[in-house]
């Protein structure tokens, strides 16, 4: 049996003190010969676990070695049979807690870097500027409708279209691509990749009408009625939590949704030329710390910003964003401030926000997250000065849908309630999948609902 190469092949990425002035890509994805030196790591397990520890089950191994042996045509082909977002996945996935943490090395700890060739692979069709159309089945002459264009609603589209449908995409903005338009910088996804996704799906047959709010031009029982066999909602989970403290209504107090839709939809960052001026000041706060906490606050750094904080009230083994982003924060010069929790903002009695009030945090027992609950220390109050405030603390759905929707059932917490095998909700010929049902969660868990509702809607509506 051949030696097992445990060493990772690097992804090379621009260094801090550069990529903290710009909004282009940090990582700079492999050459082809990394890419091969890396894809020779796969020692092809018979039982192949990564392949279970995929969300839409990416033929792993297969894909791997195409790329070691140099045949990529058949690499975006095993590739692309599964995941119509390759470009994306590479680069948003969580692959360490995935496919990874599933792969045979990771016991070992140098897993394959499964994300990093999935990129490579999708960089490499991109840059040959034609996709090829694989085989669609016979037109059923059935329509769905799918309302959303992120990533639940991209994917269940794709596989939609597969099976032979009519499918039109019903998009809110004035862009395809959901959260991975608004929400992500473009340092961490470049809006053309998104763009050419979205491309791959119109290329295989699906309609996108833009500037279509599912609610109020019309509604999910009104597409039923005219013609359409099935709806499938994916509309994300856009509605910003807030922490509902004193002062959280003065000027430079922004929820992390409209700040970084504004950074990176409306794209401010290119202000003046483009229509979009945000207001930002030279010590930024930045309260979570999840992966849109990361994005808000290296964000406020490329705009500008002298300081930035990161203001997280448990400890940094707690913190739900990736370790690639917290690192990259890191390296850049982000100042977290763990065991800290505002209690309110401070204004400058010109109803501009000048500082808050923070107070010290303990960890006791573990909550119902699993991570140990966060106690405030008596007599610890403290200010921070600070005259911009990013409240990046979750998201819920939007209740525009549920609310016009008759039959359809929601969580307290305002999520749709369906199947968590099939997306069947508990109104009839209506699915629903991604962060709508399970709140802010993974691109690829979204995905991986889309994909599992599309198979479950063929199965109802039939060919």
């Amino acid at each position: 049996m051949p030696k097992v190469d445990l060493n990772r092949v690097s992804m090379p990425k621009q260094e801090p003190l550069v990529r903290a002035r710009n909004f282009n890509e940090v990582a700079l994805g492999y050459t082809a010969e990394q890419a091969m030196q890396e894809a020779s790591r796969c020692i092809q397990c018979p039982k192949r676990p990564c392949v279970d520890g995929c969300p839409v089950e990416v033929d792993i191994p297969d894909f791997i070695l195409a790329v070691r042996e140099g045949n990529m045509p058949e690499a975006v082909k095993s590739l692309k049979s599964k995941n119509s977002l390759p470009g994306i996945c590479g680069r948003v996935c969580p692959q360490e807690t995935q496919c990874e943490a599933a792969c045979s090395l990771s016991k070992k700890g140098a897993p394959i870097a499964i994300g990093r060739l999935e990129r490579y692979v999708a960089d490499w069709e991109l840059g040959q500027g034609q996709m090829e159309k694989p085989q669609l089945a016979k037109p059923t002459g059935k329509r769905i409708a799918v309302v959303g264009s992120g990533p639940a609603g991209l994917t269940a589209a794709a596989d939609l279209a597969k099976l032979g449908h009519e499918v039109t995409i019903f998009e809110a903005l004035h862009t395809a691509g959901g959260v991975l338009m608004y929400g992500i910088p473009e340092f961490r996804m470049p809006k053309h990749v998104v763009q050419t996704e979205v491309d791959y799906v119109k290329y295989l047959g699906v309609e996108i009408r833009l500037d279509s709010v599912v609610g109020k031009i019309i509604t999910v029982d009104e597409l039923l009625e005219n013609g359409y066999s099935a709806v499938f909602l994916g509309t994300g989970a856009g509605l910003p939590m807030f922490l509902n403290i004193p002062g959280e209504n003065l000027n430079g107090v922004y929820s992390a949704n409209e700040f970084l839709t504004r950074t990176n939809l409306m794209k401010a960052y290119l202000f003046p030329e483009y229509d979009t001026p945000l207001k930002l000041g030279r010590r930024v706060a930045v309260i979570g710390g999840g992966n849109v906490a990361m994005d808000s606050a290296r964000c406020s750094l490329r705009l500008g910003a002298a300081e930035v904080y990161i203001v997280y009230r448990r400890s940094e083994v707690e913190m739900p964003a990736r370790r690639e982003e917290v690192e990259n924060a890191q390296e850049e010069g982000i100042i977290f401030k763990y065991l800290t929790n505002p209690i309110q903002c401070l204004g400058n009695g010109r109803g501009l926000v000048a500082a808050m009030e923070c107070i010290e945090m303990e960890l006791g027992e573990p909550d119902a997250s699993g991570r140990r609950r966060p106690i405030p220390k008596t007599g610890s109050e403290f200010i921070m000065e600070v005259d911009t405030v990013i409240v990046a603390l979750g998201t819920t759905p939007n209740p525009l849908v549920p609310t016009t929707t008759q039959g359809l059932e929601v969580t307290n917490r305002g999520t749709v309630v369906a199947d968590e095998e099939t997306g069947q909700t508990r109104k009839l010929l209506v699915w629903a999948g991604g962060d709508v049902v399970t709140g802010a969660a993974t691109v690829i868990s979204a995905m991986g609902a889309g994909k599992r509702a599309a198979a479950s809607i063929g199965a109802t509506v039939g060919a």
